[in-house]
């Protein structure tokens, strides 16, 4: 017998509230890193361009459970990848807390990767196959909530015990908490998976018909591809150097200069809210533009670095103006590249996120090394104007999409 509706709609808000957290889960270690990263630094002797052994150690977990996520997905319950995925990602948080060298830091972040990556993938799949684009605009902003709540929680970690480690310490116990929550509920998400199956809504997500290798033999995927590379390259960018170029080159105080990223991450975090309610009222390309060129002119006066006033206020408009950007990518998906290859390329975009977020910010470190921290918003303006011209050219490729 089926359950009756009321059932089937607490059980699948109740599973949305805990995707939401592990969301949030996802944007904690970002947040925390962008304050810890400078004690860290000097803690274990360390140059700038070290930041990038840390990234591509995280990015290799990352795209291993990223990439093959859908057959992950295909052999094991939703409930479960989640589970082990979060408790891959307590235990490198905190052994982030206890390593006494900076090369098992490292190694951790693998561990970090492959439960960042679990989780990404997984809800990415469940959110866009059960549910609107208004609610993948909230998952999403609640990556925002935890990068908000990280840097808040760093810094107060800091200034309370004169420590970074303490920061970690205490998101990786609440990340083990998480992992207990989806270890209860495993049957409750094989029970949703069961029903989205025979749901009629479904989409061309549920659709595995077409080979990766068919996939990937189609420009119109990779320059996609390219975009996801690119974008969250520049988010995790701003994220984690905003707070040292503030503090090491500006001269603003660290406990200013932590809450004010954490800011960035707060209006980040609205701004997703905000695009949920109107999304359906707002045309994706105008949205995405509009959220470029936005990026684009506050990036310039952050660069121009007229005074501390207007930098703090370029970061905050820069948060706001990108945050509704990937969400909308994400649903767009299908439009890019046609329906038949949207399930394959979502999951190589998760990982190319990955890539990206690893990349860019690592080559932002040797460019400061190399140059200065000045250079990096420099860097980013380049970065944005190849966004906006790479995405005009995917949307003009793409002549039965309309807009």
């Amino acid at each position: 017998m089926n359950k009756p509706l009321h059932s089937q709609v607490k059980m699948s808000a109740g599973l949305m509230v805990l995707a939401f957290t592990a969301y949030i889960s996802l944007g904690l270690p970002d947040g925390l890193l962008g304050v810890s990263w400078p004690s860290m630094r000097h803690d274990f002797s360390l140059n700038h361009d070290s930041f990038g052994a840390l990234m591509i150690a995280f990015t290799a977990g990352y795209l291993t459970s990223s990439f093959f996520g859908g057959r992950l997905m295909a052999h094991f319950k939703l409930g479960t990848l989640l589970t082990a995925s979060t408790f891959s990602a307590a235990i490198a948080l905190l052994g982030y807390s206890v390593a006494p060298f900076w090369w098992l830091i490292v190694i951790a972040a693998v561990a970090a990767g492959l439960g960042g990556g679990g989780i990404d993938v997984t809800l990415n799949n469940y959110v866009a196959s059960n549910h609107g684009d208004a609610l993948m605009q909230w998952l999403h902003a609640s990556y925002g909530i935890g990068a908000t709540a990280g840097p808040v929680i760093m810094t107060t970690a800091i200034t309370l015990t004169g420590s970074w480690r303490s920061g970690y310490l205490l998101v990786g116990l609440l990340q083990l908490a998480l992992m207990l929550s989806f270890l209860l509920t495993i049957p409750m998400w094989e029970n949703s998976n069961k029903s989205s199956a025979t749901s009629q809504k479904t989409n061309h997500l549920n659709s595995h018909d077409t080979s990766m290798r068919n996939t990937l033999r189609h420009p119109k995927v990779w320059l996609s591809i390219f975009l996801f590379f690119i974008y969250m390259g520049v988010e995790v960018a701003f994220g984690a150097w905003a707070y040292t170029l503030l503090t090491e080159s500006r001269e603003v105080s660290t406990k200013l200069a932590g809450y004010w990223v954490g800011s960035f991450w707060g209006i980040f975090t609205i701004g997703r809210i905000v695009a949920g309610i109107y999304t359906s009222r707002i045309r994706r390309m105008k949205l995405i533009m509009g959220s470029f060129t936005t990026a684009l002119v506050a990036t310039v006066i952050l660069a121009l670095d007229i005074n501390n006033i207007a930098s703090l206020a370029a970061i905050i408009v820069i948060g706001l103006a990108i945050a509704p950007v990937l969400p909308a990518l994400i649903s767009g998906t299908a439009d890019r590249v046609g329906a038949r290859f949207a399930a394959n390329t979502i999951g190589i975009q998760i990982a190319a996120m990955g890539i990206g977020g690893a990349t860019i910010p690592s080559i932002c470190g040797v460019i400061a090394k190399r140059f200065s921290l000045e250079a990096i918003p420099v860097f980013m303006i380049i970065l944005i104007i190849i966004l906006i011209f790479s995405y005009t050219y995917s949307v003009k490729a793409v002549k039965t999409v309309s807009y």
